[in-house]
């Protein structure tokens, strides 16, 4: 097992060699990381796991992307070292810097998008494409904040559409968009206005497979085990339940219950179980089959992600736009991410995630898994920091060896890190890049991929 592993591992890296070749390099040349990088610097791919996903994680890529296995395995590792590449150069261009995606069957591009042409060399000794554009990601984002206040459920969705360097609403109703964007005063030169027949919808009303059942009726999907301290649990969606309901598990045995609750607003919870229960670094794939998490990076627009629900189990597809608004019956949430994967009425509360990378919990969409659909995930993140929650994950690092002094610094395992977040390892400045809940074995010198040493 631990040897075909190894070769699926080798396999995949080498495969992708000559993608992964010109964003390292070109990412080194455009991020110029500082001297005293540590001597276990890990490749994205390596760091985050990604060269060593699970057949049954590949199956459903190959199922529901049209890819084979060999294409998704070149995928995965692709989209981990495009990540971090994005991620220095976002780092590089400050305020120019106008979004990023992967593209093609294999994740074999990556995009960079900026105002500023003064960039595009820059980006392209990255080993990137680069787009030059009108508007900037900040103050795309500030109109959507705009809308969102104003939002209704004729205009339910808005997101900015990096690739199209566009503020982009979905109306249910024939000019709803363009009064909502009347009434706030956002310029319409930012707006693109399409007509949609979503209408997302939390989902939580059917069963699944691995369900647990709340206290009071109905039916949701555990999303990822964490722990708190010595507590045992997991993180769900917040619209399956509010703090005090009691849940059972799929086998109808006593679990736990609800310790906080957010829902409308985000659409976070999670749930405390009794001593029966253990929390595990699995997420349930096809068959049943267990598939490892390795971390919470969250993974770029373009990248594939697979969702694992009660109700319709496996299904993959990729992601769309993050920082997405949905305005559903029952309120407006934001910050979540949109996604092609479709999902049914019970698959609530379950499992995102990208190769080994846990991403999401579902938080709702439209559509069905017969006809296809858009689904919207809840980022596990900021679930883990408003809790203080550790997400379970696989593998451990024994920590400084006999004799080895401890390095210090304010970098902390278990911390959620933010882009842009700053801390001190060993004497040194690190600035965050991607988002992530930090563990042993990433310690920034280690992970540049995550970290920059400034």
């Amino acid at each position: 097992m631990l040897r075909r592993h190894a070769r699926a591992a080798c396999t995949a890296l080498a495969a992708a060699g000559m993608v992964l070749a010109g964003l390292q390099a070109g990412s080194a040349t455009a991020a110029q990381p500082s001297p005293g990088t540590g001597p276990n610097a890990l490749s994205a791919a390596r760091a985050l796991g990604a060269a060593e996903a699970r057949p049954e994680l590949l199956a459903a890529m190959g199922r529901d992307l049209g890819l084979t296995r060999a294409q998704a395995e070149r995928r995965l590792v692709n989209e981990a070292e495009a990540g971090a590449a994005a991620a220095r150069l976002r780092d590089r261009l400050g305020g120019s810097f106008a979004g990023a995606w992967v593209a093609g069957a294999e994740s074999g591009s990556l995009t960079v998008a900026t105002t500023r042409a003064a960039d595009l060399t820059a980006i392209r000794a990255a080993g990137a494409e680069a787009a030059l554009v009108r508007h900037g990601l900040p103050a795309l984002e500030r109109a959507k904040a705009a809308l969102d206040r104003a939002a209704t459920a004729d205009a339910p969705v808005r997101y900015v559409d990096v690739r199209a360097n566009a503020l982009v609403v979905e109306e249910t109703r024939a000019g709803a968009g363009k009064r909502l964007v009347a009434a706030t005063g956002v310029p319409a030169e930012l707006v693109r206005v399409v007509r949609s027949a979503e209408a997302p919808r939390p989902l939580y009303d059917l069963r699944g497979g691995d369900a647990y059942y709340m206290g009071g009726g109905g039916r949701c999907s555990v999303g990822f085990p964490v722990t708190r301290g010595t507590t045992q649990g997991f993180a769900t969606a917040g619209h399956c339940g509010r703090a005090g309901q009691t849940t059972s598990g799929y086998n109808q045995v006593a679990q736990g219950s609800f310790q906080a609750s957010i829902f409308p607003g985000n659409d976070m919870a999670w749930v405390a179980a009794n001593s029966s229960w253990t929390a595990t670094p699995y997420v349930k794939g096809a068959g049943g089959a267990n598939v490892q998490v390795t971390g919470s990076v969250l993974q770029p627009v373009g990248a594939s992600v697979c969702r694992s629900g009660s109700t319709t189990g496996w299904h993959c597809g990729t992601i769309q736009q993050h920082n997405t608004s949905v305005t559903y019956p029952e309120g407006t949430i934001s910050g979540v991410t949109r996604t092609t994967v479709c999902a049914e009425p019970g698959d609530s509360g379950g499992s995102y995630i990208s190769g080994s990378q846990a991403q999401g919990v579902t938080s709702g969409g439209s559509g069905n898994c017969s006809s296809g659909g858009t689904t919207y995930f809840q980022p596990l993140n900021p679930i883990l920091s408003n809790y203080g929650l550790t997400l379970k994950t696989t593998g451990t690092d024994p920590g400084p060896g006999p004799g080895e002094p401890e390095p210090g610094g304010t970098w902390k395992a278990g911390t959620v890190y933010a882009a842009g977040a700053t801390v001190t390892y060993g004497g040194s400045t690190y600035r965050c890049l991607q988002g992530h809940q930090a563990q042993a074995g990433w310690e920034p010198p280690n992970v540049p991929a995550l970290w920059q040493r400034v």
